[in-house]
Parts: structure tokens; sequence; C-alpha cells
């Protein structure tokens, strides 16, 4: 019984977070800001490649959300530069959700900005089950954390636009296969783009920002931006 009640709690809670999230979108596509959810097992290097994306893309107009339990460790380095981040303290909760997310939209502008940058959590669960609103999710999987992550973890694999595998520049200490990653994402979700990265060295980060620009050119044109 109490299996059966907890069942539809739950699926209250994501049909409710559905709807906030198509809010959401809608509020991004009003403003016509492309939004990217990024999402990873805590210590992947969520921070350590915004910060050389944007160091990479200096003429990009973006701001930045910072989703963390606690404290503002991320943000503060991403603000040294020079960019406009946000944050959610999520206290107990283990993801950003859509009603967190309108709670900012509701109270902060995004005037002039193109992009939105969303560095959620640090989980390979949690996040992957509730939409926010994002046009794209992007996955980080550092090689530190082994080639059987997609595996273990299929949903977030599962649902989204690109995998980036950082910390390539360990490839000659750990462990891991890029092929063999490849192929375990390939056959959950072959529309998803794959990309090698090292945010130490930078190695790679030409070729993700060229995916970003391509993806944020195409909405701006459909949307007659």
């Amino acid at each position: 019984m109490h299996e059966v009640a907890d069942m539809h709690k739950l699926t209250a809670i994501m049909s409710e977070n559905e709807h906030l999230a198509g809010h959401n979108r809608e509020y991004f596509d009003e403003v016509g800001l492309w939004t990217v959810n990024l999402m990873s097992a805590p210590g992947a290097g969520k921070t350590r490649l915004l910060e050389s994306l944007l160091s990479a893309w200096p003429e990009l107009r973006c701001s930045v959300v910072e989703g963390d339990m606690v404290g503002e460790l991320d943000a503060i380095r991403l603000r040294k530069l020079g960019t406009e981040v946000f944050q959610i303290s999520t206290g107990r909760s283990c993801h950003l959700d859509a009603l967190m997310m309108g709670r900012l939209l509701d109270r902060e502008s995004f005037s002039g900005k193109e992009m939105l940058f969303i560095e959620n959590v640090g989980n390979l669960v949690c996040p992957a089950e509730f939409w926010l609103g994002e046009h794209k999710k992007v996955v980080l999987l550092s090689v530190t954390e082994g080639d059987d992550k997609p595996i273990k973890y299929p949903v977030i694999f599962r649902n989204c636009d690109a995998v980036v595998f950082t910390k390539s520049d360990l490839l000659p200490y750990v462990d891991f296969d890029i092929r063999k990653a490849t192929e375990h994402i390939g056959i959950l979700n072959p529309r998803a783009k794959t990309f090698s990265v090292s945010a130490r060295n930078g190695n790679g980060i030409d070729q993700f920002k060229t995916y970003l620009k391509e993806e944020l050119e195409s909405y701006r044109s459909e949307r007659g931006l």
C-alpha cells in the first residue's frame, strides 16, 4: 500500500516538474536565451570546463547558474572571469528542479544574454529525471571514473544530447577506454555527440566550443534572432 502511495506521489512530483519546466522553456524562448544543462558526477570538471570554454569564447554573451547543495565556491571561480553567475543552493536536494529555476527566473533579468549554462549538482542519477526547461543536456564523464559508467547509469546518458570525456590528459595513467565508453553510449543513445577534452592543456576545447556555437547559431536562426 505504501509503495503504491509513494509511486503516485512520485508521479505527481514529476508531472508538476514537467509543467513548470515547460513554463521555463517558454521564458527562455521569449527572451532568446539558449540554455544548456551540464550534468556529471561530483568532481568530473564542470566548473573547470566552463572556465576554459568561457576563456576561449570571450565574445559569448552568457550567464551561468551554479547549482550546489551548499556554498558558492564554483560561482566565485567563474565570477573571476567577469561572468554573470547566479547561485542556487539546493540544501538537501541532490539536483536542481524546475521550481528552483523558475524562482530564479522570476527575480533575475537575463537581458542582453544569448546563452545560459546551468551547472547542475554533481550526481549521475537525480538530475537526469528533472527537466529544467533547457534546450540541451550535456553529460561530463571524467576518464578517472571508469568507462562502464554509461552502463551503470543509463538514464542520464540515454537522455542527453552530448557527452564530454573530461581530464583526457590523464588517459595514459588510468584504465579508461574511450572507444569502449563511446560504444556503450552509442548503444544507449545513437544521437549523442561525444567529445574528448582536457581543460588543463586545452585539447578538445575548440571542438566542443564549435559544437555549442553551431547549435546556438542554429537556435538563433530558427527564432529569427
